[in-house]
């Protein structure tokens, strides 16, 4: 059985709860017990967390036995790892630990603890700058839903800990065993690691249904030509007021919000399959692989083959 400890820091972020039903979830697809949870803090008894009841947990000590350790963050990160009895505790932890993931800002107290120095690692993408600040030896990559590097795993922010959590079960039990839970979960997908935290759609935040419906639209097309004539047409608009509404809501043009979606969109095929990239270019409606790597270049800084090479470093 995986025995899975919970350390939580006074106020600890509540959504860091949630992923238990992960491990939860894993038992029931396996129809035993594979996973064991069990809450821990420095001192034990009840824990308050950031809203809600308290939580009772054990004493974390010198004969605790995990085989992974999850490190909840708080809303006040720097307070939290200025916390020196409790980074230097989980100092101890973790090397007897088989792997240590911190959700969230729980990264801070890896960080503080010296378990990060020389890897790679993502937190919530408010705290991004202060931990790189904070810890110039880490490489912080505030662009990615988790990172795994070596025994040590970090999550960016609320809902990417689900994605951390379902990518442990993934390692330990198959793919098969993560997409049970995903579903059982009611999860619209399993993101993986390399995934961006951003939504392109949730940027653009349109105020209207018209254009909201009009965004989906596009991104549920993106092989096709996409032009202004054709999603006016969605928008029951003519072409010129579907530019100067569709420019009012989003802040952008209608054809540099449609690469948005697609560079989004590519970005995701790049990261997460085998894909030649005239096949990535074709199925988002690049013209080729060419004009894939302009845009990537233009979008990213890099072409789409480092982009593929730093994802498979995640699993």
């Amino acid at each position: 059985m995986h025995r899975i400890g919970y350390l939580l820091p006074d106020r600890f972020q509540v959504m860091a709860l949630a992923t238990q039903a992960v491990f939860e979830f894993a038992n029931l697809a396996a129809r035993e017990r594979v996973y064991g949870v069990e809450n821990y803090s420095l001192a034990g008894g009840e824990v308050a967390p950031s809203v809600g009841t308290r939580v009772p947990t054990r004493a974390l000590t010198s004969r605790t036995a995990v085989d992974t350790w999850l490190v909840a963050g708080t809303l006040a990160p720097l307070r939290m790892a200025a916390d020196a009895p409790l980074v230097q505790a989980l100092g101890r932890a973790a090397p007897r630990a088989r792997r240590v993931a911190g959700l969230c800002t729980g990264a801070f107290l890896l960080a503080d603890a010296g378990l990060l120095d020389q890897r790679r690692a993502t937190t919530h993408w408010n705290w991004a700058e202060a931990m790189q600040q904070r810890h110039p030896a880490i490489q912080v990559e505030p662009d990615r839903i988790f990172i795994t590097d070596g025994p040590f795993w970090t999550s960016a922010g609320m809902t990417a800990e689900l994605d951390l959590a379902l990518g442990l079960v993934e390692k330990d039990l198959g793919a098969d065993a993560a997409r049970a839970v995903a579903r059982g979960l009611v999860m619209p997908q399993r993101r993986s690691g390399g995934q961006s935290q951003h939504s392109e759609l949730l940027q653009m935040a349109p105020r209207s249904d018209r254009i909201q419906q009009v965004l989906e639209y596009a991104r549920a097309h993106l092989a096709a030509p996409l032009s202004v004539e054709q999603l006016a047409e969605v928008a029951h608009l003519s072409p010129r007021q579907f530019s100067r509404v569709f420019a009012a809501e989003t802040g952008q043009s209608p054809a540099k919000a449609v690469e948005r979606l697609r560079l989004e969109a590519a970005r995701l095929m790049v990261e997460r399959s085998r894909h030649p990239l005239e096949v990535v270019a074709r199925e988002t409606g690049f013209r080729d692989a060419r004009h894939l790597r302009e845009v990537f270049l233009r979008g990213f800084g890099v072409p789409p083959q480092v982009v593929r090479r730093a994802a498979r470093g995640t699993d």
